[in-house]
């Protein structure tokens, strides 16, 4: 049977224990606490460009000539040669024949006007002499004064009038053997050819159709809405063309010389009309037929800037200021542009424009711009489409 000394050992043991422990724990100062970290927002910004610019309002259209002559046959008769430019595609220059009628009739009728003419001439001499014969006889024989009938007045206004008539066949004989060439009136390029050697062709018929080179007009729709921002409701602005040439994207210049002045009752839109002179003398050549869009010029503004639509809020433009603070600065928008759009304002005293997201923005927050501080390992933010650049 254990003694009482044997029982009290242990306990007197673990208690020893406890003590120690507790002085060893009361010995140990206590950690000292830390001051908690503010968080700073990381962002990322952009160089926002602010300065003069000119707005330009798009639009689209397909090159077609200035005029265009169908060629028709004022005479009748068979083709008896064509010129080798007279194909589709081929280039004329103004007065140049392009096809030959048989003018072998047309040449007898103009020999024959021109025997009528002689005859008349000679009769209205003839007419003459006799009149003046029958002036002296009536003075020898009386001293009345004579009919205009006895003068023979009558006979010599008759034959004045065959001469005329003469006259005028024959300048018509020499017309309808100068139509036997068929004159292209200006320089052209031929859109098509109705006739072939040896054809026969009536007054009227029509032999084909050109188109004059030395202009090229474009006709522009454009929306209403975009009228205001164009000078002079677009007449005599300079326009931009955009097209293919060769499979390779080309520019041409050209000028708006007219607004149409009305509205298309189908589509509601406005047409300008765009000139380009010698469009197939140019070094890419602008063809007729060709689809362009074009960029016209319209009203210049002294200070205004390009920025994504999706950073703008209510409260405007976020920027970072000079001490990296954010700042909201309202902004007008004056006119949206695909996914940008065109703003004013008071935005030459800020260039740092937030292009990245915050969560919680708060006007006058302390910002950490990315670049000018190093990012610790692991760390990320998120960027977004920087600001595009006028088109």
């Amino acid at each position: 049977m254990a003694t009482k000394k044997q029982t009290l050992l242990p306990i007197l043991i673990l208690l020893g224990t406890v003590a120690i422990a507790a002085a060893f724990v009361a010995m140990k100062e206590a950690p000292k606490e830390k001051e908690p970290k503010a968080f700073i927002p990381v962002v990322k910004t952009q160089t926002i460009d602010v300065g003069e610019l000119t707005m330009k309002v798009k639009s689209q259209g397909m090159v077609m000539a200035k005029e265009q002559t169908v060629l028709v046959a004022q005479v009748g008769g068979k083709i008896t040669k064509l010129a080798p430019a007279f194909i589709r595609g081929g280039r004329v220059k103004a007065g140049e024949v392009l096809a030959w009628i048989d003018d072998s009739d047309y040449q007898t009728q103009l020999i024959e006007a021109q025997a009528s003419l002689a005859s008349a001439r000679a009769s209205l001499q003839q007419e003459k002499a006799k009149g003046h014969v029958a002036e002296r006889e009536w003075q020898q024989i009386t001293n009345a004064s004579p009919s205009e009938l006895g003068l023979r007045k009558p006979q010599l206004a008759q034959e004045v009038a065959r001469v005329r008539a003469a006259t005028a066949g024959v300048s018509r004989a020499e017309r309808n053997l100068e139509r036997t060439q068929i004159i292209a009136p200006y320089d052209a390029i031929i859109e098509s050819k109705n006739v072939g050697l040896g054809s026969f062709v009536g007054v009227g018929s029509s032999l084909g159709q050109i188109s004059r080179t030395d202009v090229g007009e474009i006709r522009l729709p454009i929306a209403d809405k975009d009228m205001q921002f164009l000078i002079n409701h677009g007449t005599d602005s300079m326009v931009t063309l955009s097209g293919t040439f060769n499979g390779q994207l080309m520019t041409w210049q050209g000028k708006i010389v007219r607004n149409e002045g009305l509205i298309d009752s189908k589509s509601r839109m406005n047409y300008l009309v765009a000139q380009v002179d010698t469009p197939y003398d140019l070094a890419q050549p602008l063809r007729f037929g060709s689809y362009v869009t074009a960029q016209i010029d319209g009203l210049t503004l002294p200070s205004a800037a390009i920025v994504p639509r999706y950073l703008i809020e209510d409260r405007g433009l976020a920027f970072v200021t000079n001490d990296n603070a954010l700042h909201f600065e309202a902004v007008n928008i004056i006119r949206q542009q695909g996914e940008n759009v065109i703003i004013s304002g008071n935005l030459n005293n800020y260039d740092q424009l937030i292009v990245s997201a915050l969560d919680v923005p708060v006007e006058g927050m302390e910002l950490t711009v990315m670049g000018k501080n190093q990012l610790q390992s692991g760390d990320s933010i998120a960027t977004n489409t920087p600001v595009s650049e006028a088109n």
